[in-house]
């Protein structure tokens, strides 16, 4: 098959394109340039990466080509996460990512320009339009992927789901790819290092408020902005002595984090969990009353038992068998019938 392959300049999209180079498809890399933007004190590694891709590119013998995604990714991506946490939120712009640019916006790309599939260095599998966990636990990207529809993964490769990050490093030291022992990306997604604090004090107007003892009502200390705190947080906060604060609530009209030392606080815990924004890769597949599933709250949080209390078409509320920690308005839930990802569902309340 002809093969279009996101190359990131990454050593996970590089063993994917020698892979399936080696399996005899007709490889071209496509580097998407989603974000080109610098910030202060922090230069975008876009031009980097493209450099890295295309050194590999140039190894593998194949072609290399750039598809200008950034426009749309600035709507549907980064606007997206900016109105989510002036609202009060804790979005995941990864999971949008998926949904909006690799598996539609590349695949539609792709296709028009004679591909037969794309492929991508994710740690999952696909099997008939199924999505299944990898091999690795500790890197398994199914959690990101639960918003990609069946019809998109019928016209997906993702070889590296069978493979560990360690296995994926040897194979591109065996190979001398020039990705071999390059760092992966932390930070945004799209952004490279810098940290979500530093963004989004770039494209949101913040306020100091006060943060509030949730036990007492007291104004014990200020915050430069309630936008930048989440659920659980402890780190950031600067109050001085004695036992640690956590945040477990904000007003975003007010403008005020509250607080508490009680790390049974019961605003920190919740063990029935209301999901909007239903999604199911597969169409067909509806949830079911009374129907029981592993859900994970987080990317690399384990995947725990949950029995489907309400399902009203967009959303669904999950009765889970024992309280998890700091489940965020805004994030994602993800549901797994044993090893497939069937979809998942963003946190209301």
């Amino acid at each position: 098959m002809r093969v279009a392959v996101g190359m990131s300049g990454g050593v996970d999209s590089s063993v994917t394109a020698a892979l399936l180079q080696e399996q005899g498809h007709d490889v071209i890399g496509v580097y998407m340039k989603n974000w080109s933007q610098d910030l202060p004190g922090m230069k975008c590694p876009w031009a980097e990466d493209l450099a890295d891709a295309k050194r590999v590119a140039v190894q593998l013998g194949i072609d290399l080509e750039v598809y200008d995604f950034e426009e749309q990714y600035r709507q549907k991506v980064v606007q997206y996460m900016i109105d989510a946490y002036e609202q009060g939120l804790t979005p995941n712009p990864d999971i949008m990512c998926n949904q909006e640019v690799k598996f539609k916006l590349f695949l539609e790309a792709a296709r028009e320009r004679g591909a037969d599939k794309i492929a991508t260095g994710h740690y999952a599998a696909t099997r008939d339009g199924a999505l299944l966990r990898a091999v690795d636990d500790n890197k398994d990207q199914t959690y990101f992927l639960y918003r990609v529809t069946k019809q998109a993964l019928e016209q997906s490769l993702l070889p590296l789901g069978v493979y560990t990050k360690p296995q994926v490093r040897e194979m591109a030291a065996a190979r001398g790819l020039y990705t071999a022992r390059k760092k992966d990306s932390q930070g945004i997604c799209f952004v490279g290092q810098v940290g979500i604090r530093e963004f989004l004090q770039e494209f949101s107007h913040t306020e100091p408020g006060d943060i509030i003892d949730r036990a007492t009502g007291q104004a014990i200390g200020r915050h430069d902005g309630a936008l930048f705190y989440t659920l659980g947080q402890r780190h950031g906060l600067k109050l001085g002595g004695g036992l640690p604060y956590y945040v477990v609530g904000k007003d975003m009209q007010r403008n005020e984090i509250y607080v508490s030392t009680n790390l049974n606080d019961s605003a920190l815990w919740m063990e029935r969990v209301h999901l909007g924004a239903l999604h199911m890769i597969n169409p067909d597949r509806t949830l079911q009353q009374g129907e029981h599933l592993g859900v994970r709250v987080r990317h690399r949080a384990a995947i725990v038992p949950a029995t489907v209390a309400a399902n009203d078409g967009d959303e669904a509320t999950l009765q889970l068998t024992e309280p998890q920690r700091a489940v965020t308005p805004g994030q994602s839930i993800v549901m797994y019938d044993g090893q497939e990802c069937i979809g998942g569902g963003i946190v209301i309340a």
